[in-house]
């Protein structure tokens, strides 16, 4: 395979995705005829996204080759654009000369950092990548719709048939709605606030920026509470919450336990917890990572809801989403090949994670005791290497 730096014609794959219950597909065909339209080639696997209903036809109308076997794109491809962090397997398909696209969330997983250094692959994760307004725009499309998604979740697993307490969100004429608080006022907490306003519950949105609680408080006014994130307020309000959605999320770090195993105590049995926050570690000390098939679990009368895909669940939809966010940044690498892209988008730097053995993100490598190097020295030493 050739050296991808620089080219102007790249060869990118389209992997199906493997961890369970995972239907989403890192291209749609429409992202593919973009790609194509512009000189590049794209190779598919077999149903890759049937499921969700793009079939192999539509990807071939687009110009897509498609192929049978994930380990031809892994050998093949140099651009390899996924949704889902790659599984250990998949990690050992990847060598030097690729460049991996997708969500990785290291912070909390040593053993595919692990495998990540290991391949020499250049490794860019849509969750790092930013934008002019401090924000992470791949990360705002699953953010709004797990965030939304929560409410959803959690109302159900309030019904008494799945262990919950019994209660309605919206209540009804003579009863009082449902308590809902939402640690974390981002994208994610205040998509779950805008549903379960919408379902009539009474929401309280709790976070450590007081700017943010003050533009929160300006759009919304009395039609919720906000309120500064301490350990008093948050043990305060989970003595009253029959729902509460973990939605902290700190950039490339894993996300820090606002609820230990002894607050559970201050709740009432049935209550719910919903952890959108797991892929990043959780923000419960209780949470670990569920699936779709198996989602809840109970701690000490707690439901725990901590599906570590949950976007997943509406697979169609967060595919339209996140590639509706991801293909001009596909297209830029693609266009302008890895190394340049890099260099012209400082956005697109600060999603470099990995290259060629080295972590450049250094809230990973303090986590898992790397040396931490600056993205752009880790480009430059690959030069000098090359150079050399």
């Amino acid at each position: 395979m050739q050296c991808i730096w620089g080219r102007k014609t790249m060869l990118i794959g389209v992997p199906k995705e493997i961890k369970n219950l995972e239907y989403r597909i890192g291209l749609t065909p429409a992202g593919v005829a973009e790609l194509v339209r512009g000189g590049h080639q794209v190779i598919s696997q077999k149903n890759g996204a049937a499921s969700i209903g793009f079939d192999d036809e539509q990807y071939r109308q687009a110009g897509a080759e498609i192929v049978a076997e994930p380990s031809e794109i892994f050998d093949r491809a140099q651009l390899i654009v996924k949704v889902k962090e790659p599984q250990p397997g998949e990690c050992r398909m990847l060598h030097p000369d690729q460049t991996l696209f997708t969500y990785l969330h290291l912070a909390p997983d040593p053993e595919q950092t692990r495998l990540l250094v290991k391949s020499g692959a250049t490794c860019i994760a849509y969750e790092t990548v930013t934008d002019d307004d401090g924000g992470l725009p791949l990360l705002t499309p699953m953010s709004e719709v797990a965030g939304r998604m929560s409410i959803q979740a959690g109302a159900h697993c309030l019904e008494k048939a799945q262990g919950g307490s019994g209660i309605l969100l919206s209540g009804v004429p003579g009863v009082k709605a449902a308590n809902v608080l939402i640690i974390g006022g981002g994208v994610a907490g205040l998509n779950a606030a805008r549903i379960a306003m919408g379902m009539g519950a009474k929401v309280t949105i709790v976070d450590r920026s007081l700017h943010r609680l003050k533009e929160i408080d300006a759009h919304y006014g009395n039609r919720l509470s906000t309120l500064y994130s301490t350990t008093e307020t948050i043990e305060k309000q989970l003595a009253i919450s029959d729902l509460v959605i973990g939605a902290v999320l700190i950039p490339g770090a894993a996300a820090p336990k606002l609820v230990t195993r002894k607050m559970l105590k201050l709740m009432q049995p049935g209550s719910v917890l919903v952890d959108v926050a797991i892929d990043q570690g959780g923000c419960f000390e209780t949470s670990r990572a569920t699936t779709h098939e198996h989602p809840t679990y109970t701690v000490d009368g707690i439901i725990h809801y901590c599906v570590a895909n949950m976007p997943g669940g509406v697979a169609r939809t967060s595919t339209l989403a996140l590639t509706n966010a991801t293909l001009p940044y596909v297209i830029a690498l693609a266009d302008q090949g890895t190394r340049r892209a890099l260099a012209n988008d400082i956005h697109l730097m600060n999603g470099l994670n990995v290259h060629k053995g080295m972590v450049t993100v250094k809230a990973v490598a303090d986590a898992l005791g790397y040396h931490f190097t600056e993205p752009v020295h880790a480009l430059q030493s690959d030069i000098l290497q090359k150079a050399g």
